[in-house]
């Protein structure tokens, strides 16, 4: 009787990443209205650095302010306000995100799931809309900004492309570090709590 329960355990433990990325994939179409709303912390948080970034392009393009120390510290000021506001928007998002989920979690380690299992699917499921949600905002970002330069009578082709992917990448990178440690703590909190005390948390 004792083995074919530690074989089932054994089957937990081992669970393939494939299998753990479409089982997140899974919740996030179920959860498809409450994963936009997480999402959108990520997107507006990343929307706003890229722009920051986009505009000091525009400005290296334009040559207007290139010797200028005061737009060069302002910019500076912008770049760290927009870090700053990304990384609380982000947090914000997936700590409720989790938070809101501890029944869930609950109802999960009834089953029979480990913490480790719980903590994997919570993980894998803020990277990919950490992904999303920046690769989205850091577009967003882009190409608002850009909007308004060429709108203004900038010329697009004397831009620095290659800064302006560097930059996207930057922001897409940052944004899912930053969705998967702000999920992290909540996560592991859930995962070790016992049962019980999961299905009675009040959110």
């Amino acid at each position: 009787m004792r083995q074919p329960t530690s074989g089932r355990i054994q089957r937990q433990i081992n669970l393939p990443f494939n299998q753990a990325f479409r089982i997140s994939l899974r919740n996030i179409t179920i959860r498809i209205g409450r994963a936009l709303i997480t999402g959108a912390g990520t997107l507006l948080g990343i929307a706003f650095l890229m722009s920051v970034f986009t505009q000091s392009v525009t400005l290296k393009a334009s040559g207007a302010h290139a010797l200028d120390d005061s737009m060069i510290a302002r910019q500076q000021w912008l770049v760290a306000m927009s870090l700053l506001a990304s990384a609380v928007g982000i947090t914000n998002s997936m700590l409720m995100s989790v938070t809101e989920r501890f029944r869930e979690i609950g109802t999960m380690k009834c089953l029979g799931a480990l913490d480790n299992f719980v903590v994997k699917l919570f993980l894998i499921e803020s990277g990919l809309l950490g992904i999303m949600g920046s690769l989205a905002g850091a577009v967003i970002g882009m190409f608002l900004v850009l909007s308004v330069y060429a709108l203004r009578g900038g010329a697009l082709g004397g831009l620095d492309y290659a800064m302006l992917f560097q930059y996207l990448a930057i922001c897409i990178g940052l944004g899912t570090a930053l969705s998967i440690l702000a999920a992290l703590p909540p996560a592991i909190r859930a995962a070790k709590l016992p049962p019980a005390s999961a299905l009675r948390t009040e959110i």
